[in-house]
Formats: C-alpha cells, sequence, structure tokens
C-alpha cells in the first residue's frame, strides 16, 4: 500500500492510462488487422491514411516504440503496393 500522496496520486494516474493505453492499442490492432483483410486497392489507399494516424499516436503517447510503428507502415504500404 502507498505510504505518501504522491504515490497514491501515481496509482491512480498509472490505472488511468494503462487503461486508455489498452483501449488505443487494441482499437489500432483491430484497424490493421481489418486493414490487411482488404482486397480493393482502392478502399486500402483510402484506408491507409487513417491506420498510419492512429499508429503515429501510439507512438507519440510512447504506447509502442517509434520503429514498431515505422515498420507497421511499411509493411501496410507493401501490402498496398501489392493489391491489384
Amino acid at each position: 500500500m502507498a505510504n505518501h500522496k504522491s504515490a497514491e496520486k501515481r496509482i491512480r494516474q498509472t490505472e488511468t492510462r494503462r487503461i486508455s493505453n489498452r483501449y488505443v492499442s487494441r482499437t489500432t490492432r483491430n484497424a490493421v488487422s481489418k486493414f490487411r483483410e482488404l482486397t480493393s486497392k482502392e478502399e486500402a489507399q483510402a484506408k491507409y491514411p487513417e491506420v498510419c494516424s492512429m499508429l503515429d499516436k501510439l507512438a507519440k503517447k510512447n504506447v509502442i516504440h517509434q520503429k514498431k510503428a515505422d515498420n507497421l507502415k511499411s509493411k501496410l504500404a507493401a501490402h498496398v503496393a501489392k493489391l491489384d
């Protein structure tokens, strides 16, 4: 148990951030997996900036590493290029 007011506050902040990060992270992972299932090039090109934006926001908030976001965006771009 926390012995200081600041430690109690830190526990509250950490819990709030953890829940928020879990939600945003899961939402982004679902968007990436749905993006990978797309077969239409036009639809994928329209959806690509939206998914990239989600990844960038996760990296900016340090939920995922910047290089992981870059690698995912690169793989998604290759997926778009491969579509007919």
